[in-house]
């Protein structure tokens, strides 16, 4: 058989190849190997639409329709590049098993004495996790312990007898579209505190709204209707207990300050709610006050419908 005369091109290189037209594909791919780095299981091999590679175990390069002249562009990963890769991704993953195995340890237990102080150990955060394969690991945990540490959010754990064994991120790269998810029924809770763009962190109460949201994940599964009206109780105790710190009122402690409220309105109506001497206000007073608690909460029932949709917890994680 006479020999066949053709040219790979790779990466800009271009390989001179000759060789009998009786000699196989997988033969012409362990040359290759040779010339460029690239294994033969790598390797693609591409001319005039078709393509074809080493698993073409012996087609002869006449058969796999190579001539003189032609030009074959070859497409693959080195070794060293493919080393690279696996050790690369040999660590994100074993960092994402451990988080798995943490995620999924059983709860502390702790046996009540009556005592307020093992109360308050034992219906909190456990753990606190931030993912150290992403930037800035260290204001990412700050972030998760001042969540955990929010005295309004340590309130209602107290008055729910909440207990989470591990508070960690959500990165938003594993599960696009989802802001918060919580596993095992507060084995674990994960909150997307990062923006898409990893270039900074999610405003502060919008990430604690959605740490409430998760919280009511600790005792029921579904968004159906006894999780929405125990999802709306934890809100408006948040918001209670803040604007009672505001005007002096002691729950757990001296936190005078933390309440931030999205507007002067729905201060208004949160005050509203708390109660007060009615009889001192005017009609026009009153008025305005049920017209922002309606709006205050219209607003709420629309911002618990979004955070429905980006709630992982009922739903299986988006594939990455």
């Amino acid at each position: 058989m006479s020999n066949i005369s053709f040219e790979v091109t790779f990466r800009g290189d271009t390989h001179r190849i000759s060789l009998p037209s009786d000699e196989t594909v997988s033969s012409l791919c362990t040359i290759l190997e040779e010339l460029t780095q690239v294994p033969s299981s790598a390797q693609k091999l591409l001319f005039r639409g078709k393509k074809i590679g080493a698993s073409q175990e012996g087609v002869t390069l006449a058969h796999a329709g190579l001539r003189d002249g032609i030009r074959v562009q070859m497409l693959g990963s080195t070794t060293q590049e493919i080393d690279a890769l696996h050790s690369t991704e040999s660590g994100y993953h074993k960092k994402e098993r451990i988080l798995r195995e943490r995620a999924l340890k059983p709860q502390i237990k702790l046996r009540s004495t009556g005592s307020s102080s093992v109360s308050a150990t034992q219906y909190r955060f456990h753990q606190l996790e931030s993912l150290g394969h992403l930037p800035d690991p260290s204001t990412a945990l700050a972030r998760l312990s001042k969540l955990a540490n929010d005295p309004a959010i340590q309130h209602i754990m107290q008055q729910h007898k909440f207990s989470v064994g591990l508070l960690t991120e959500l990165a938003p790269h594993e599960s696009p579209g989802l802001l918060g998810l919580n596993v095992g029924a507060g084995q674990a809770i994960k909150l997307r505190i990062r923006t898409d763009a990893y270039d900074g962190f999610r405003p502060y109460l919008e990430v604690r709204r959605v740490l409430c949201h998760e919280l009511a994940h600790n005792v029921w599964g579904e968004h159906d209707n006894n999780f929405k009206e125990l999802n709306s109780r934890l809100n408006k105790e948040v918001a209670e207990f803040e604007v009672a710190q505001a005007h002096g009122t002691h729950y757990l402690a001296d936190v005078r300050g933390t309440y931030q409220p999205s507007s002067n309105e729905e201060d208004e109506a949160l005050v509203h709610v708390l109660g007060g001497n009615s009889t001192l206000l005017s009609d026009s007073v009153e008025d305005r006050r049920r017209r922002a608690l309606e709006a205050a909460t219209s607003r709420l029932k629309k911002q618990e419908e979004e955070l429905e949709q980006s709630c992982g917890t009922t739903k299986p994680p988006s594939a990455t």
